[in-house]
């Protein structure tokens, strides 16, 4: 080949390729005229209409009087849900045209109404908060209910719109409100965090998440009136972050991230499993430390609820220092046995020893972490079928929906309500209202 041949091709010879022989270029950008184009395949017949003037005038200042020189210059079609009446049960689907109004001032200044914009944290990218939605409030905290609480894939949350409501949605319309949502309210998040730093008892537990093709950890923490969850890595980095000025009890499991905090318990029902594993091995001398350790246990708990029941009881830390001492002198020499599970129990009893039995110096404290498992399983679920997030945006979005989701339940109310309430205020740029407050039981 010549050097001719491999030299780049000329601007002449380029404007030659895209250009008539004329001169003149051989087509505009974008939609050629007589192409059909591509816009939603569903126009649905609309009881409401809505019309949205400006208030003041943007040339001026002065107040606009809707009048007849207003004039329409665009409009759009939302599709929302409302509750149904006690007439009338049910989901009642509410579609409204909207027409955004431009009006002339005395002053010869024309003014366009625009649809709300409401801010977006900016670790939220390629987010938006607009009025102008097909997806109304209603339908999108459905949408939300659907794809989280329910673990609907959104092919098949599409599917269901259309069966049964009668919306046909795109995928990305889907994705867009689910995003939205997470984004009207992100500022709230602020709340579960202050509430889990000043909380009692916190229980805390983590398990894996998948964010996009890296492996993350998702993150609980829970007490009795607030959950908060976060996606980050399996290091103390978040523990740091998210309780910096934690000083209340915390249970967790024996992962070494945790043993930094003081005061901490320690969850028995872990304990007991790897006693009960230990007791259906081979091995006669394993079989026997794990029999001593689940019998120990079991005791122990007796003991504790015993004493939460009111049942009179001497100081349970010096009634049992005795089977105490003798634990850990069984678990010394265990330290280096050959058997790992043995070796890692003897062990784990030894690091932990304060935080395990700390419960018998204060029998008011949880024996165990199982609300944070409870609070992880069905987000465990959730992952398995749908593969985790797929960016940091995702994530934060899925986050701070699930936290805001799970306190409100916590405290008694439907959450619902204020998805709903959150879209609706956010979009139009209004703030966004505190987390509802726990139902006093017996009032």
């Amino acid at each position: 080949m010549t050097e001719t041949e491999n030299a780049a091709p000329s601007t002449e010879a380029l404007a030659a390729a895209v250009n008539a022989p004329d001169g003149t270029p051989a087509r505009k950008p974008g939609k050629q005229p007589g192409v059909p184009g591509f816009g939603r395949p569903q126009i649905l017949p609309a009881p409401h209409t809505q019309s949205h003037y400006p208030a003041i005038c943007a040339g001026c200042g002065q107040s606009l009087i809707n009048g007849g020189n207003a004039v329409a210059y665009t409009g759009f079609q939302s599709i929302d849900l409302r509750e149904g009446e006690p007439d009338a049960l049910g989901l009642q689907v509410d579609v409204t045209d909207h027409r955004d109004y431009e009006v002339t001032c005395a002053c010869g200044h024309h003014t366009r109404v625009t649809p709300g914009q409401g801010a977006v944290d900016a670790a939220l990218t390629h987010v938006t908060l607009n009025e102008w939605r097909r997806v109304g409030p209603g339908l999108g905290a459905l949408i939300v209910a659907l794809r989280l609480r329910f673990r609907m894939a959104r092919p098949r949350l599409q599917k269901f719109l259309h069966d049964w409501l009668g919306i046909d949605l795109s995928i990305g319309t889907i994705h867009q409100a689910t995003q939205e949502a997470g984004a009207a309210v992100l500022p709230v998040e602020a709340e579960p965090i202050a509430a889990v730093q000043a909380s009692g008892p916190l229980l805390v537990d983590e398990t894996l998440w998948l964010e996009g093709r890296h492996t993350a950890w998702l993150w609980v923490f829970t007490a009795a009136t607030v959950t908060l969850y976060a996606i980050a890595g399996r290091g103390r980095a978040i523990l740091d972050t998210v309780l910096a000025g934690f000083n209340g009890w915390l249970m967790s499991d024996g992962w070494c991230a945790y043993r930094h905090f003081e005061p901490r318990l320690r969850c028995w029902a872990h304990l007991l499993r790897k006693a009960q594993g230990l007791i259906d091995s081979y091995g006669q001398e394993t079989c026997a430390f794990g029999r001593h350790v689940l019998d120990l246990l079991k005791v122990l708990m007796a003991a504790v609820y015993a004493t939460r029941e009111g049942s009179p009881t001497d100081d349970l830390p010096t009634r049992y220092a005795e089977d105490l001492a003798c634990l850990r002198m069984t678990c010394e020499p265990l330290k280096d046995h050959t058997h790992a599970k043995t070796r890692a129990l003897a062990v784990e009893l030894l690091n932990d020893w304060d935080a395990i039995f700390q419960v018998l110096h204060h029998p008011e404290l949880p024996l165990t972490n199982n609300e944070a498992e409870r609070a992880l399983r069905h987000w465990a679920i959730l992952r398995k079928i749908s593969r985790g997030t797929r960016t940091p945006t995702g994530s934060r979005t899925f986050t701070v929906l699930a936290s805001v989701m799970t306190t409100c339940r916590q405290r008694g109310h439907s959450p619902s309500p204020d998805r709903r309430a959150a879209i609706a205020d956010r979009r139009a740029g209004r703030p966004l209202a505190s987390l509802p407050t726990p139902v006093m039981q017996g009032v």
